[in-house]
């Protein structure tokens, strides 16, 4: 790897980065004990071709918890290990059919119980297991995601996480038991909720915003979500921008043949004649587990879009299968098959694009913002709709940006 430093020429850097197929470098884990100025090495000759994904040490002084992800990553072994004796124990086992994501999910309690979050149920909620790994309650339960897990307050026995119960292109607080009773949304305001939370769970600051609504922040109680002060409003942006006269995004719901149910917004120009036909600019970013379609303030690329209405352009933004927030299934399916399922659903949505706004279509062009082998993977699968006849791309212009 080239470096552009701060010296006259750049210089190369090499390192350790195994690409898709080779080797992975060997990895081990070691304790070393302060006192009597020695290490233990962890036996982990159980495992080959595996990663150590996140080492903490829990409650108990002598005990150390490590995650171990094999090299496909559809299985992951959560250890309690000796500080001790180094001696290993797998207390919790994840399986998935298609891949386990990481994350830092895991508060230790008192007695070295744990919460843990987990999407073993299709769709991720956050569990209680005992400190042998013996599940104990399942927390939060429904058709929805735990997008955000922000902690315990242990002192009532409290758990503070966000949510899409409120529907996936939202975001909530929400405060709940341990036994998974007396939940609380302390968010009020429908749009994108974030919260912030004090070290000792008294007070947040909730971070909003919307489609319509730039950003603002305020202090609120965390037991009953009522707002204690006011810190920023943005008030000067959203005046300023009113002179500008933009068009807004007009959010629904595709429903395609398979029943599959695609987030999805639009932006048409401020002056749009229902009687008149219009370039449509389709925006997508379909990676695993992404969200295009979301009830948030603008990304910097909103505004070039607003100014593309303004040259007569309506904007189109789709989250076909693969994205998230929407179940394990539905963000999985995508599972070494990336281009295939997200090159079949764009197609699906121009026909269903094309209902939805009466045929005002004049052509189309798709805007693809994607990144190293999922751009190949989505030119090729548009070749090969080309190369077998599909006629629905050849109005297609393609914008790699």
């Amino acid at each position: 790897m080239t470096v552009f430093g701060k010296e006259l020429y750049p210089a190369v850097e090499t390192f350790k980065y195994p690409k898709a197929g080779e080797k992975n470098s060997e990895v081990s884990l070691h304790i070393y004990d302060v006192a009597i100025n020695k290490t233990k090495q962890v036996n982990l000759s159980n495992y080959s071709d595996f990663y150590i994904a996140r080492i903490k040490w829990t409650n108990d002084a002598n005990v150390l918890s490590a995650q171990l992800l094999n090299r496909h990553q559809d299985n992951l072994d959560v250890l309690f290990i000796d500080g001790n004796t180094a001696t290993t124990k797998v207390v919790l086992n994840e399986r998935d059919k298609a891949y386990v994501d990481i994350t830092d999910n895991l508060t230790f309690l008192k007695d070295n119980s744990f919460i843990w979050t987990s999407e073993k149920d299709g769709y991720n909620h956050i569990y209680l297991y005992d400190k042998t790994g013996k599940l104990k309650k399942q927390i939060t339960k429904g058709n929805w995601e735990v997008t955000g897990y922000y902690g315990l307050d242990e002192k009532t026995s409290t758990i503070f996480y966000q949510s899409v119960e409120n529907g996936s292109i939202n975001r909530d607080i929400y405060r709940i038991n341990l036994d998974g009773k007396n939940k609380v949304r302390l968010s009020s305001q429908v749009g994108t909720n974030e919260a912030t939370f004090s070290p000792n769970f008294q007070f947040y600051i909730n971070t909003f915003s919307s489609a319509i609504q730039p950003t603002t922040y305020t202090l609120h109680d965390s037991k009953t979500g009522k707002q204690l002060q006011v810190i920023e409003t943005n008030e000067a942006l959203t005046t300023k921008l009113k002179a500008y006269n933009l068009p807004t995004k007009e959010f629904f719901v595709l429903k395609t043949e398979k029943g599959n149910e695609l987030n999805a917004w639009i932006l048409k120009p401020k002056d749009f004649d229902a009687t008149k036909k219009y370039p449509v600019f389709m925006f997508q970013y379909s990676g695993p587990g992404t969200q295009e379609a979301g009830n948030v303030w603008n990304d910097l690329d909103d505004y070039w879009y607003m100014m593309l209405t303004q040259q007569g352009y309506i904007i189109a933004c789709v989250d076909g299968r693969g994205t998230g927030f929407k179940g394990a299934d539905f963000k999985k399916c995508t599972q070494g098959q990336l281009g295939q399922y997200e090159v079949r659903t764009k197609l699906m949505q121009q026909k269903l694009l094309e209902i939805i706004l009466c045929r005002q279509i004049q052509n189309w062009n798709l805007g693809l913002e994607l990144w190293w082998v999922h751009v190949g993977q989505l030119f090729v699968q548009r070749q090969r709709c080309v190369q077998n006849g599909y006629s629905g791309f050849t109005s297609y212009k393609l914008a790699f940006l």
